[in-house]
């Protein structure tokens, strides 16, 4: 198929509130990047409810830059220092991450650390393919196998070769995950959305062992991988990698698939969809989990841990936001409805806990 640059992800302008001083940051860049001509332009790429992302142009290169919100300290999720060397670990055996350019640590440049790193340019497919893009039923295939395909060969790192051992605790990941999901939803409830009391219980009374401890991305989802604009079967990137450790492949694997909704779903997930899974050619859920693990070569074996598991954390991800908006920390109105996804995730969990 015919492909231009108007299927490229663009940066739009940076949102009110998330500026910053663009002098002090293109002093930093010139002085890791020799030979770049021209002021330097900043635009802001949409989503970033974590970290905020943006794209600095000069006349002959573009970099892209991280950094957490105004006002935030390096901790959990806005450790940019933590970030940016596990990217550069990975970049020698998982060639998909970006090339990182430089880490300032010195908050008194923007107010908070930031790190710079190479922009990939190509397509990020969201909740739909970019507008006008026709993808056949075979190439639909295609991409959903390729981009499979990019986590089965993260899970296949040597994280010790790599210099990875300190990324995470390792051993005890679905323990620690279950207690440390349950724990998190529990905090976040509000009087409208249910206890989930039964789902965690059984989440907690099922438990299995570790199949493995392997480099684990935490979020690997379409709208994370960037596609080749020649060729959009092509995955050339794997982005945001704030929620990387050690754990367990098949907690990623459940992880993700509670993002993947299929045609035929009920409308209450058709409404959450964030990615193309939808269309015509992708797999199933069951087929992902079938061609993942023949290629991990893990047994076929029942998956309900780790589906309901995977529906849970995103449960648990989204009532988080919304105690925010209930509590009067965010005005956003998207979040405002969010209760009702967190209820409808519970019947469904419940809906495939096996009956005893």
């Amino acid at each position: 198929m015919e492909l231009n640059d108007k299927y490229l992800d663009r940066a739009a302008d940076v949102r009110s509130g998330d500026e910053f001083d663009t002098v002090r940051v293109a002093e930093f860049v010139r002085a890791h990047v020799p030979g770049l001509a021209g002021e330097m332009r900043v635009h802001q790429f949409k989503g970033g409810a974590s970290n905020l992302t943006y794209q600095l142009d000069f006349d002959n290169a573009s970099y892209i830059m991280r950094t957490p919100p105004a006002g935030t300290k390096a901790k959990s999720a806005h450790d940019m220092g933590r970030e940016y060397n596990v990217m550069q670990k990975l970049k020698p055996v998982y060639p998909y991450v970006p090339e990182m350019i430089a880490f300032c640590h010195d908050e008194s440049v923007i107010g908070r650390e930031f790190y710079i790193m190479e922009k990939l340019s190509g397509i990020i497919p969201r909740a739909n393919m970019p507008k006008g893009m026709a993808l056949s039923e075979a190439q639909v295939r295609q991409l959903c196998t390729n981009v499979i395909d990019k986590m089965i060969e993260l899970h296949k790192v040597n994280y010790q070769a790599a210099g990875l051992t300190d990324l995470g605790k390792g051993a005890g990941y679905v323990q620690r995950q279950i207690s440390g999901w349950s724990d998190r939803y529990i905090k976040a409830k509000t009087d409208n959305v249910p206890d989930f009391a039964r789902v965690m219980r059984w989440l907690a009374e099922h438990m299995p062992d570790d199949i493995a401890t392997c480099v684990i991305h935490g979020d690997f989802r379409f709208d994370n991988v960037v596609l080749d604009p020649e060729d959009p079967t092509h995955v050339i990137g794997v982005l945001d990698w704030e929620m990387a450790t050690l754990g367990d492949p098949l907690m990623d694997l459940g992880n993700s698939l509670a993002y993947w909704v299929e045609a035929d779903d009920p409308v209450q997930l058709q409404m959450s969809r964030r990615q193309p899974t939808h269309l015509p050619g992708m797999m199933t859920r069951d087929e992902v989990i079938r061609y993942y693990c023949a290629a991990m070569g893990y047994a076929e074996f029942d998956f309900t841990f780790y589906r309901i598991y995977g529906l849970f954390r995103l449960a648990v991800i989204v009532q988080q936001i919304y105690y925010r908006f209930h509590h009067g920390q965010t005005d956003n109105p998207v979040f405002g409805s969010f209760y009702v996804m967190v209820q409808y995730l519970n019947e469904y969990c419940e809906e495939l806990l096996p009956k005893e």
